[in-house]
């Protein structure tokens, strides 16, 4: 185990622990979550963020299939054409993290409808961290220090604008 550990936190494997973490925490996350839901008698809902997860894993990778060969097609690197690449990948993981973050707030605002004020505000730690982890999702593929110094708080604050818009 230990030549395994040595092997996966050196630099060149940067990119494969990075999803790996997103993998594992995103399952743990879901257990978590299945358990919650589960005692409180709403499984209905676990399997509708789980579904949620699917779809954000499944959006991220197609975006990021389609943005890798646009950007051959158009040769845009980071060298010849720099703000082409950081303002596209830029705008593909905002575009992925404000849309997981209001999805997360309507499911939030859909579980605590019916739910008492306990529930509900477990329900809403529920989506900010679903943030979280749908942050680690997407930066596993857009790994750069730029996008996740702009993605994660725009999560943030997309989960906290979309959940006081529907309450209103």
């Amino acid at each position: 185990m230990g030549a395994f550990s040595k092997w996966l936190l050196h630099d060149d494997q940067k990119y494969f622990f990075d999803l790996l973490f997103a993998v594992i925490a995103n399952l743990i996350f879901l257990g978590l979550v299945t358990v919650i839901f589960l005692a409180a008698g709403r499984g209905s809902f676990a399997l509708l963020i789980f579904r949620g997860f699917c779809l954000l894993w499944a959006a991220t990778l197609i975006t990021h299939f389609f943005l890798v060969r646009i950007h051959e097609v158009f040769r845009i690197n980071i060298y010849d054409h720099g703000n082409a690449f950081l303002i596209s990948n830029l705008f593909v993981s905002c575009a992925l993290q404000a849309g997981w973050a209001i999805f997360a707030a309507l499911i939030a605002h859909r579980f605590s409808s019916a739910a008492s004020v306990g529930m509900t505000v477990v329900m809403y730690v529920i989506g900010f961290v679903s943030c979280l982890i749908s942050f680690y999702a997407v930066s596993s593929f857009f790994p750069g220090h730029f996008y996740r110094f702009v993605s994660l708080p725009l999560a943030i604050v997309m989960f906290i604008a979309a959940s006081i818009w529907v309450w209103w």
